[in-house]
C-alpha cells in the first residue's frame, strides 16, 4: 500500500468520524417530541364539565278507591280479640281508623262534613242504629247507620241514596277524597255494613282535623 493511498484512507475516516459527531449532536439539540414527567405532572388537565341530570318529579300516586268494596284488602278486624278497641276519625285525611291504643287494625275511606260540620272532640256509639233511612229535607239517605252523637243526627253511614235506596255515583266518587256530608261519616258500603254488624254500643270515638 502506497504512502499516497495511506493518506487518502486517513481523510476518508477523519471525514466519516466528523460525520457521525455532527448528525448525534443535531439530534441531541432537537426538542423531545414526548413530554417529560414533570411536564406530564404539571400539565393542565380541563375539568369535566358536570352534565345537568334532569330533575325527575315523582307521579302523585292516584288511590283508587271502590265505594262498593272492603277500603282494605285484609279482613276485617275481630273485635273480641279486642276489647279495647276504638274509632278513630281523621278529618284532614278523610280516614276512618279501627284503633286498639296506638295500634291500627283497619282503615277505611271516608268523606266528612263540608264547611266543619262534623263535630270533633271524645265521643261514644249510641244504641240507635238501623239498615237504611231517608232524610226528605235533604233529599238524601243511607243504609247501615250508626249513630255516635245526638241520637240518631250524628252517624256512621254508606255513601248516599235517594228515597228509594239507589246509591248517588257522584256522591259516592267523593268518598276518600273530599268532604261531601252534612256532618256524618259516610264510608264505603261493606265498611258501614260492618260497623253496624260489628260495633258495639259505647265504643269510644274520637274525631281530630287531622
Amino acid at each position: 500500500m502506497t504512502q499516497r493511498f495511506k493518506k487518502m484512507l486517513q481523510i476518508v475516516v477523519v471525514l466519516l468520524s466528523l460525520t457521525v459527531i455532527v448528525n448525534v449532536g443535531y439530534h441531541l439539540m432537537q426538542p423531545s417530541e414526548q413530554p417529560t414527567n414533570a411536564t406530564a405532572v404539571n400539565k393542565k388537565v380541563p375539568k369535566k364539565q358536570a352534565v345537568a341530570k334532569k330533575q325527575v318529579v315523582p307521579k302523585k300516586k292516584t288511590v283508587k278507591i271502590d265505594w262498593r268494596k272492603p277500603s282494605e284488602t285484609k279482613p276485617y278486624p275481630k273485635l273480641a280479640e279486642h276489647p279495647n278497641a276504638w274509632i278513630r276519625v281523621a278529618i284532614k285525611k278523610q280516614r276512618v281508623y279501627i284503633m286498639d291504643g296506638n295500634k291500627r287494625l283497619y282503615r277505611m275511606y271516608a268523606s266528612t262534613g263540608t264547611k266543619g260540620g262534623t263535630p270533633t272532640g271524645t265521643f261514644a256509639i249510641q244504641k240507635e242504629r238501623g239498615d237504611f233511612f231517608y232524610n226528605a229535607a235533604s233529599g238524601e239517605g243511607a243504609r247501615y247507620w250508626v249513630s255516635w252523637k245526638d241520637h240518631g243526627i250524628y252517624l256512621f253511614h254508606t255513601v248516599p241514596t235517594d228515597e228509594n235506596g239507589n246509591y248517588n255515583l257522584a256522591e259516592a266518587a267523593k268518598l276518600g277524597k273530599s268532604a261531601a256530608s252534612h256532618g256524618c261519616v259516610r264510608l264505603s258500603v261493606p265498611d258501614a255494613r260492618w260497623i253496624y254488624e260489628n260495633v258495639p254500643e259505647g265504643m269510644r270515638v274520637v274525631i281530630d282535623e287531622k
